[in-house]
C-alpha cells in the first residue's frame, strides 16, 4: 500500500542532455509564438483602428467653427454658435434660443460641417 504523500506528489523526470538550449530554443520560441500572434491580431483589429479614429476626432475638434453640428457625450446634438480660441469652451445651440457652453473634450463627433467640401463643384446648367 502506498502512503498518501506518494499519491499527492508528482514524479520529477530528468531532461535529456541536449535540451539546454535556453528560452530561445525551438520549444521556448514555439511556446511564446501564439501569444505574439494574438497580440499582433489584437493590435491590427482593435488598437490601431481606435487610435486612428481618435486622431481623426482630435483633428475635427481642432477645426471646429460656427455652424458645425456636433454630438456631445450626453447624446445632445447641437449647432456650434461660438468658438473660443483662447479657451477650451464652445457655445452650442441645442434648441431655438437655448445655448449651452460645453468643453471640446465632451464632444464625441462632428455630425456635419457647414463647410463645403473642396472637391464639390456646382452643377453646370445647360
Amino acid at each position: 500500500m502506498t502512503p498518501v504523500s506518494d499519491f499527492l506528489a508528482t514524479p520529477a523526470y530528468a531532461q535529456s542532455a541536449g535540451g539546454a538550449g535556453g528560452f530561445l530554443s525551438a520549444g521556448g520560441l514555439m511556446s511564446i509564438l501564439p501569444y505574439i500572434a494574438m497580440f499582433a491580431i489584437f493590435y491590427f483589429i482593435l488598437i490601431r483602428p481606435q487610435q486612428q479614429k481618435q486622431k481623426q476626432l482630435r483633428a475635427q475638434l481642432a477645426a471646429l467653427r460656427r455652424g458645425d453640428r456636433v454630438l456631445t457625450a450626453g447624446g445632445i446634438i447641437g449647432v456650434v454658435q461660438k468658438v473660443r480660441d483662447d479657451s477650451n469652451e464652445l457655445e452650442v445651440e441645442i434648441a431655438p434660443n437655448v445655448r449651452v457652453t460645453v468643453l471640446r473634450e465632451t464632444l464625441t463627433s462632428v455630425v456635419s460641417s457647414a463647410a463645403k467640401p473642396a472637391n464639390d463643384t456646382a452643377p453646370k446648367a445647360g
